[in-house]
């Protein structure tokens, strides 16, 4: 079992999203406004729909924190869904009858296969819990645990570096510089620029290319998906394990990253890449100065070997797939009448790569904390910190 459990609950357009985060250390400082800083990240970007213009997330704290503090018990939080009373009557959880079932499949969605796997005759019971409005719970939850790695050094961040076919060169994984000062700052550059673009994409040219692409999508009544990078910079050496598949950092790396919807597939490190080249230009050499200090000639590993951290940044790249609710709709079907007819449309929007990639910083983190809480242990920051800095003169 995992050193943090995350559990989460809640419907697009019900009351409420609810998540709780058990595991964490007790006398964690946690910044409430960190929080909905990260809620706001997620809500913006070009290719947004009309929803994020309605929900403006903050989190309420609802236990596990006292005084700013965590407790070592259970941390639960909660985010209102302002749309909620215009779906009250819809969505009661007690009483009520929809008078407008939804009884069209999205091609690309839960619609189908959910309404077959849990006999439901409304596919609405399936589309507002497969929705990813259940994100923005995990940002906050991932937030949380963030706050934690940062007192650790350790800093995550992540970028778009495709939209549909337009590609940006200038990715984290261009290179896969070891670890130093250079490379560190030319990742945090990188950063600062995607946090100024609509499209989260640091390369001006790039992001007019992407930005005249979602617009041109729009106009079409169309979707795009794309391609975002995360990093960690300064992550222990020792986090993860070998000794059993399912410890493997690695691979919890690539489930929690695949759980996030509309992802396709997870690389890290160079990924599908090394399956083209030679072992002499896969691997990360090593290097000993003259003092003794070891080090990295490169990073193509993304930090991990063997399903454990080697010291270096870990780089984690995901594919996401197009939106597939689309304006002009997919041919489908009536699932009572059994008829051809267009796919049901609902809000949505026209690219949430830029989300995704926030998204995709907090799902790093979750995992990442999660490791770290197992590699040090301790029922209180301060036995953490004990623990760290054994690690660290070792």
């Amino acid at each position: 079992m995992s050193a943090l459990r995350m559990l989460t609950a809640g419907e697009s357009h019900g009351r409420a999203l609810v998540g709780i985060l058990d595991g964490m250390p007790a006398g964690v400082p946690i910044d409430k406004e960190k929080i909905d800083e990260q809620l706001c990240r997620r809500q913006i970007g070009l290719g947004r729909g009309k929803r994020m213009s309605i929900e403006s997330d903050r989190v309420q704290i609802l236990s596990g924190l006292r005084f700013g503090k965590t407790l070592g018990s259970p941390v639960a939080l909660l985010i209102e869904n302002k749309d909620w009373p215009n779906w009250e009557k819809r969505m009661s959880a007690t009483s009520g009858d929809d008078a407008d079932p939804v009884l069209i499949p999205r091609p690309g969605h839960a619609d189908y296969a959910g309404a077959i796997k849990y006999d439901h005759d409304d596919m609405r019971n399936v589309l507002e819990r497969a929705s990813a409005r259940e994100t923005a719970v995990r940002v906050a939850l991932g937030s949380v645990v963030r706050q934690l790695l940062e007192l650790f050094n350790v800093w995550i961040g992540g970028h778009v570096v495709q939209i549909g076919p337009v590609e940006n060169i200038h990715t984290f994984l261009s290179r896969c510089d070891p670890m130093n000062e250079q490379s560190e700052r030319r990742i945090r550059d990188a950063f600062t620029r995607a946090e100024a673009s609509p499209v989260r994409c640091g390369d001006a040219e790039s992001e007019k290319r992407m930005t005249d692409l979602v617009r041109e999508a729009e106009k079409a009544g169309d979707s795009l998906g794309g391609v975002f990078e995360v990093v960690a910079l300064n992550p222990p050496i020792g986090l993860g394990s070998y000794a059993s598949w399912d410890r493997r950092l690695d691979a919890r790396l690539s489930y929690a990253f695949m759980s996030i919807p509309g992802i396709k597939s997870v690389e890290i490190g160079q990924g599908l890449e090394s399956a083209r080249l030679r072992g002499s230009k896969c691997h990360d050499a090593f290097n000993v100065d003259g003092q003794g200090v070891v080090s990295r000639l490169s990073n193509r590993a993304g930090g991990i070997e063997g399903g454990v951290t080697n010291g270096q940044p870990i780089l984690v790249r995901a594919a996401m797939k197009p939106i597939p609710t689309l304006k002009k709709p997919l041919p489908s079907f009536h699932w009572i009448e059994r008829k051809p007819v267009p796919a049901h449309h609902e809000r949505s929007d026209v690219c949430a790569v830029p989300a995704a990639s926030v998204v995709g910083e907090a799902v790093l983190a979750m995992e990442l904390g999660s490791a770290f809480c197992e590699r040090f242990g301790g029922d209180s920051l301060e036995q953490m910190k004990r623990h760290w800095k054994s690690h660290a003169r070792s």
